[in-house]
């Protein structure tokens, strides 16, 4: 049986996954722990990365090359860019972006490099589970462009321009680094964000408020749509 790979960036994130799964199994590997775990008859590996895109990299390639899984789907939460999110909202991913890589000094788009590309499309299979999961719960679930950066944005001036620049409905520091590592690996990957703050200069006020309320929504969320996923 194949196993789904279920990541977060912080303890808070994965903890309401634990607390509902069965048979755990803890594994130490790279200095991270990656929990090996039963839900429903469906087998997961549940990992928390460490905030940011190089350590969700790492996590995610371990979780794909070393653990054997199959389907990646990410829970967590953002910072809203989008006016009409609002905290405890739930976003799903279309596709990603880094609004922190920047070369344009050699004539390339924000967010590009040679040989990548500015977006990377979530699987849309995970996405229309996630959209039946959604109405059965009578959730609402916008789909939308999530921008990945390694800075917690908490500036109006940035929320703007990473609004200009990508079109962007929210923002966090992990999903497209996990993008580009399952892109590439040819992975179905899916990312799922509980809105916690909407990234202005109270953002740091509201994300200690409201990030563990808004990870058990996302979280909830996801071990329904594991249910409703064929292994």
């Amino acid at each position: 049986m194949s196993k789904i790979a279920i990541m977060g960036a912080m303890p808070e994130e994965i903890a309401p996954l634990l607390k509902k799964v069965e048979n755990i199994k803890k594994v130490e590997y790279a200095n991270n722990a990656y929990y090996q775990a039963t839900y429903k008859g469906k087998e997961l590996v549940i990992a928390y990365s460490k905030i940011g895109k190089v350590f969700s990299s790492l996590t995610a390639s371990t979780l794909i090359e070393k653990f054997g899984c199959s389907t990646l789907l990410f829970s967590g939460v953002a910072g809203a860019i989008n006016p009409s999110l609002h905290i405890g909202d739930l976003i799903i991913a279309d596709k990603l972006c880094q609004h922190d890589l920047d070369i344009t000094i050699f004539g390339h788009p924000h967010g590009f490099v040679p040989e990548g590309a500015v977006f990377v499309e979530t699987d849309i299979r995970l996405r229309e589970i996630a959209k039946v999961v959604a109405e059965k719960n009578e959730l609402t679930l916008i789909e939308g462009t999530i921008a990945t950066g390694d800075q917690f944005v908490a500036s109006n001036e940035r929320k703007e321009f990473i609004l200009s620049t990508f079109k962007a409905d929210a923002i966090e520091m992990e999903g497209a680094s996990v993008a580009t590592v399952c892109d590439a690996l040819n992975v179905p990957f899916f990312v799922l964000r509980a809105i916690s703050d909407t990234a202005n200069d109270d953002a740091g006020m509201d994300f200690d408020e409201f990030m563990v309320g808004s990870a058990i929504i996302s979280a909830n969320f996801i071990l329904e749509m594991v249910e409703n996923i064929d292994q």
